[in-house]
């Protein structure tokens, strides 16, 4: 052990006469540990909001949208996607139909956006189907004829009749959230009514259609489980007096960190008269109020640790007061100022280290049981999910050490510069 690191290490054990200085050494200590902690799991739980909002939305829709401009919509959308799925960097591509609808179940009612999709195509672009927890995704596939049997063949009494008239109901898939607001069950029948209606002789008349409750998901992310309902696109096209026609063609892509690139690309590809439109685009806010407050949030946090480091100035000042003949002597053993020096800077590296150390154990345990138990609840309907994230990165710990060594260190250049002026004359004078 270097001489420096000795002298420094043995100061920090040994049994003082003023006891009050170890004190403030040790609250110096807890309070380098305080604010590591509290940074390591603010900068966790900071990640796990952006990671998973990034994963939930991700994961529920597409990546880049195709939309036709100044037109009702996109017309022989086949061969389009066909050939756009053939761009680099795309995957999969699939139709949809997104429109506002009412939903209602006797005297409940609420808004929706509801999706017309094909289940093969839409399983390629996103994960919500997988989301179905209560009946079945598979409700939406097409329906498969029977051989060599028709309903003319079919004499069913009036209770089969009744089931049967509700099975050939088009299916539908609400979410969670919602169906509980409706008070709607697997096989529950929904009324949805779209504004736009049709033209009649008195006037405009809005068209509706019932829908079988087939399917409830749960994607844990509020604004999909309070406001999505997912049908077959037939269905939506009948309901909304559409032909073959499609609102967007939705992609997803290799590489979402590319999306503005293969966006353009893609607009390029399709000709004029098309509009793209991306994940980092549509959320750009979002992640960006999330990246401003990553920073507040280590300015602020890191202030603890600027308290610290005034408690470290203190504790290393007061103790060249106390160890002032002890100084004396070394120096007059020959040891240089420069050594004198290091021996303080070594002692509240020490203690920065010692309170790091602490503060980065404790940070990510917090952090990794907050993750993996998920003991902090939220409410859904204003923060999207229903707990407390925590995601910890390794680099993180990285740059928190850093400041936090770094900020012990300048504090101890005074103290550090004030031992290496005392004489050693004028110190053991009356000694």
């Amino acid at each position: 052990m270097r001489f420096e690191l000795f002298i420094a290490s043995r100061y920090l054990r040994a049994k003082r006469r003023q006891s009050f200085i170890g004190i403030i050494t040790g609250i110096s200590i807890a309070g380098v540990a305080a604010g590591v902690a509290s940074l390591i799991i603010a900068l966790a739980i900071n990640n796990g909001f952006r990671e998973d909002l990034q994963n939930r939305l991700l994961g529920s829709t597409s990546h880049v949208n195709l939309l036709r401009i100044e037109s009702d919509g996109i017309r022989d959308w086949k061969p389009l996607m066909e050939r756009l799925v053939q761009q680099p960097h795309v995957v999969a591509g699939a139709p949809a139909i997104y429109e506002q609808v009412l939903i209602s179940r006797g005297p409940r009612a609420r808004g929706a956006v509801l999706k017309g999709m094909i289940p093969a195509y839409e399983r390629k672009v996103g994960d919500l189907l997988s989301t179905v927890k209560v009946g079945s995704a598979d409700a939406l596939d097409p329906p498969s004829a029977v051989p060599g049997q028709t309903p003319a063949a079919q004499s069913p009494s009036d209770l089969e009749g009744v089931q049967q008239r509700v099975a050939e109901m088009p299916p539908i898939l609400l979410g969670k959230d919602m169906a509980d607001e409706l008070g709607a069950t697997l096989g529950s029948i929904v009324l949805v009514t779209s504004p736009q209606g049709e033209l009649t002789p008195f006037g405009i008349v809005p068209k509706y259609n019932r829908f079988r409750v087939a399917g409830i998901f749960n994607s844990g992310f509020y604004d999909y489980d309070s406001t999505w309902a997912f049908a077959r696109l037939s269905d939506a096209q009948r309901l909304f007096g559409l032909d073959d026609l499609i609102s967007v063609l939705e992609f997803r892509i290799d590489d979402i960190y590319q999306a503005r690139e293969v966006a353009a690309a893609l607009e390029a590809a399709a000709g004029k008269g098309y509009m793209s439109a991306n994940w980092m685009d549509q959320n750009k806010s979002l992640f960006h109020a999330l990246r401003l407050e990553r920073v507040v949030t280590f300015i602020t946090i890191g202030l603890i640790v600027f308290v610290a480091a005034l408690n470290i100035l203190i504790s290393l000042t007061m103790m060249v007061m106390e160890k002032t003949r002890d100084i004396a002597v070394l120096m007059s053993m020959g040891t240089r100022k420069s050594q004198v020096r290091r021996i303080f800077i070594s002692q509240g590296v020490l203690i920065g280290v010692v309170g790091t150390a602490i503060g980065l154990v404790l940070g990510y345990a917090i952090s990794w049981a907050g993750g993996h138990y998920h003991f902090l609840s939220l409410a859904p309907e204003v923060y999207s999910i229903d707990y407390v994230p925590f995601a910890p990165h390794a680099m993180d710990g990285v740059w928190v050490a850093l400041v936090a060594i770094g900020i012990s260190l300048i504090a101890t250049l005074y103290p550090s510069w004030a031992a290496s002026k005392i004489l050693p004359a004028e110190s053991l004078r009356y000694e």
